[in-house]
């Protein structure tokens, strides 16, 4: 008899169908049966030896929530017997108010020894407060903005597995080596209770950041002919591609999406997927236009564009970019077609656009350096530092960083201009609020950065006074003569800090409702009962009706 060993994770959630995820145990058909009588089969597809289906649910009426169950092959595997939690439900968003929770970058475990050094989880928090009042008012999607895994810094249990299947002398050592121990990492990840109850009830939309891969992913060419020579990088790589297709990627796609996918349809249609998806995952790197990561989904008039910028970046230093021609050209028809149609527009990008003013002006003055504007020999220091300082940010890909700023005012400019447009970003393990400022007037919408990082991870002190520095004037004096130095010139336009930093493993959520919006900033905490819960550390008015 087939088991549910991972799953189920509702994806995707509209007016009137569903899709939700699940791994089994062996090959079988997946059935979701809602309450209401709406429900969904779909057969199993395999992958190295595993047994997914992500299986469409139809019928669904819209503002309800629909409590439903599993079965594979006609028996229910889902909710357990014994389950502690409320029933999951299937939740179609009303067209009154959106609200979205998003957050990035969270261990499953701490990779120091298996004990948590860093603080109450937030998605786990959010779980209990959830479950504890089911009634509550809850995230509407749920944004994972990045590392929902971490291929390179591994907890003491994953090690002593791949101890125990290769031993830990040879590269990659302690970190994931294939797609077999990538799947590990997200059991890891989604078995615990409270999160799999979560991801079962809460819709979510995913997008990868570079823990998904490796450290500093796709930060310059020079980074990435030093990863190429490696003996074990490309099955790595092939190895996070094909699971984050199969784990993260499929889910963020509607139904019809998928009807029409034909990578899909190819695996689907195959005993065994696998070599079908390792050749995809093989063309993702040789030819990464053309492949697209990115997405969107609308919520009602909210629309939600997640961008990949990490796969789809240009690395040749003449002609160096954020998003690869094909991917801006996508970007720009989203951003575009939100005019009109959407209150608010929400461009979900794991690296924050717009950085403490020092680390912007950092990032941008190696840019130019790595360019040759000083010399072969300041080129070839910045290339070291850029490597050894994480500078690979929007800001360290300038004509992007403007692209965006002008693609921004363009959408949120005249007639038709959503109300807000905010740019949701995580990875620097810390939150802030910053609003740019536009020197003759600037658009119409309200316009925001909003980070929120990280869910689970630490914050050195190290980190915490770096980035309150980035801020202050004698930080953006220092920024001010680095860019002086690599004969660059200011941006177009300015902004400021307008919240935070706030530390601490947190979560943000947009109320959006009409043309107004809200946002919370809330802290996993430990509570006086010996759990936790999320403290709210700010809450803003964002617009006005």
């Amino acid at each position: 008899m087939a088991g549910l060993r991972l799953g189920p994770l509702l994806r995707y959630a509209d007016g009137s169908s569903a899709t939700v995820w699940v791994e089994a145990s062996r090959p079988c058909t997946a059935e979701v049966r809602c309450a209401s009588g709406a429900h969904g089969t779909a057969r199993t597809f395999q992958v190295a030896g595993h047994h997914y289906a992500i299986v469409p649910v139809t019928g669904l009426a819209p503002g309800t929530a629909d409590a439903y169950e599993v079965l594979l092959d006609g028996a229910p595997v889902w909710p357990p017997p014994d389950s502690p939690f409320p029933p999951s439900v299937i939740r179609t968003p009303g067209p009154e108010t959106v609200r979205v929770t998003f957050g990035s970058c969270r261990w499953a475990a701490s990779p120091a020894d298996g004990k948590d050094r860093v603080g109450p989880d937030a998605l786990d928090t959010l779980a209990a407060g959830l479950a504890a009042a089911p009634d509550a008012e809850r995230p509407d999607v749920l944004l994972l903005l990045g590392d929902q895994v971490y291929a390179d810094e591994t907890s003491a249990a994953i090690r002593s597995r791949i101890a125990a299947r290769r031993g830990l002398a040879d590269p990659p050592g302690p970190q994931v080596a294939d797609y077999e121990e990538y799947t590990w990492l997200y059991h890891e990840s989604w078995l615990a209770p409270g999160i799999r109850w979560l991801l079962s009830t809460v819709p979510s939309l995913m997008i990868f950041d570079d823990h998904d891969l490796v450290d500093d992913w796709n930060t310059s060419a020079a980074w990435l002919a030093g990863m190429r020579a490696t003996a074990w990088w490309r099955e790595r790589l092939l190895g996070g591609l094909m699971a984050y297709w199969v784990h993260q990627h499929l889910g963020n796609l509607s139904p019809a999406e998928l009807a029409a996918d034909p990578l899909y349809a190819a695996v689907r249609e195959t005993p065994d997927g696998t070599d079908v998806l390792r050749a995809y995952a093989a063309q993702a790197d040789a030819h990464p236009s053309t492949v697209r990561w990115s997405h969107r989904r609308d919520f009602g008039r909210v629309r939600v564009v997640m961008l990949d910028s990490r796969a789809a970046r240009v690395l040749d230093e003449d002609g160096r970019a954020m998003l690869d021609p094909a991917e801006a050209e996508w970007l720009k028809e989203q951003v575009r077609g939100a005019r009109g149609v959407c209150d608010h527009l929400l461009i979900g990008t794991s690296l924050p656009w717009l950085l403490p003013h020092l680390v912007h002006d950092a990032e941008t003055w190696d840019a130019l350096l790595c360019r040759g504007v000083r010399g072969a020999r300041w080129a070839r220091f910045g290339e070291r530092l850029r490597q050894a300082a994480d500078l690979e940010h929007w800001s360290a890909f300038p004509e992007s960083f403007a692209a965006l700023a002008d693609l921004v005012a363009e959408v949120g400019t005249g007639p038709g201009a959503p109300a807000g447009v905010y740019v949701l970003s995580g990875d620097v393990h810390h939150g802030y609020v910053a609003e740019p400022a536009w020197p003759e007037g600037g658009p119409d919408a309200r316009v925001l950065q909003l980070t929120c990082s990280p869910l689970h991870n630490s914050v050195p002190l190290t980190l915490r006074i770096g980035f309150r520095f980035g801020w202050s004037a004698p930080g953006r004096a220092l920024g001010r003569l680095l860019l002086r130095h690599g004969r660059g010139a200011p941006t177009r336009f300015g902004w400021r800090r307008t919240g935070g930093p706030w530390f601490g493993n947190q979560l943000m959520t947009l109320t959006l409702r009409g043309r107004s919006a809200s946002l919370r900033v809330a802290r996993a905490r430990p509570a006086g009962t010996g759990g936790t819960r999320l403290a709210t550390v700010k809450e803003y008015s964002l617009t006005s009706p």
